[in-house]
């Protein structure tokens, strides 16, 4: 009688154990991704100041500034997880082409203004690069004690599902072709 009563209090703290380690865990994902979601918002409020100084040199490229405007225009706060990755995979697209169209303006690339934006998008992408990686560590490390036994038993006990990380979109995953760089 005493030996299950002693199992039953060891069988306990061990869920009790177990389940603070994944309220931890969890906790460390939301934090992460509250990193991310600092950088997106950095990156979101850089977004005027760039279209305002490359407007003024490039008029007719109109199509391209209405698409980082429109994109600047949703209520970023508001926004969930998944739109929140959508919208930094929308921004990263239309930044490329942003960066793409200012390179055919010498006098917007030397504008001091115009590099100071772009040295700040930078570092911001640099972190946000980082708060990914971050973020994506912590998504395995919680994903690793969810799906391995035994505390898979508490994770299925408390419905602590497995998250998702957060992916590379397919066109950053590709290698860039060096010739064509040099070819331009």
């Amino acid at each position: 009688m005493i030996f299950a009563v002693v199992f039953v209090v060891i069988i306990f703290f061990y869920v009790v154990a177990v389940y603070n380690t994944f309220i931890r865990k969890r906790n460390s994902i939301e934090n992460t991704f509250g990193a991310i979601d600092v950088m997106l918002k950095k990156r979101y409020d850089l977004l005027p100041n760039l279209v305002a100084s490359v407007q003024q040199y490039a008029k007719h490229e109109q199509n391209l500034f209405s698409k980082v405007s429109e994109l600047r225009a949703k209520q970023f706060g508001s926004l969930t997880e998944k739109e929140k990755s959508d919208f930094d995979q929308a921004f990263t697209q239309a930044s490329r082409r942003f960066f793409a169209v200012a390179e055919e303006y010498p006098d917007l690339k030397a504008s001091e203004n115009f590099l100071q934006l772009q040295r700040a998008l930078n570092e911001i992408e640099e972190q946000l690069a980082a708060a990914r990686r971050t973020y994506n560590a912590s998504v395995v490390d919680y994903n690793n004690a969810v799906m391995t036994f035994p505390s898979s038993l508490v994770a299925g006990m408390f419905h602590f599902p497995k998250k998702e990380v957060l992916e590379t979109p397919a066109e950053e995953q590709v290698n860039p072709d060096v010739k064509k760089l040099f070819n331009s």
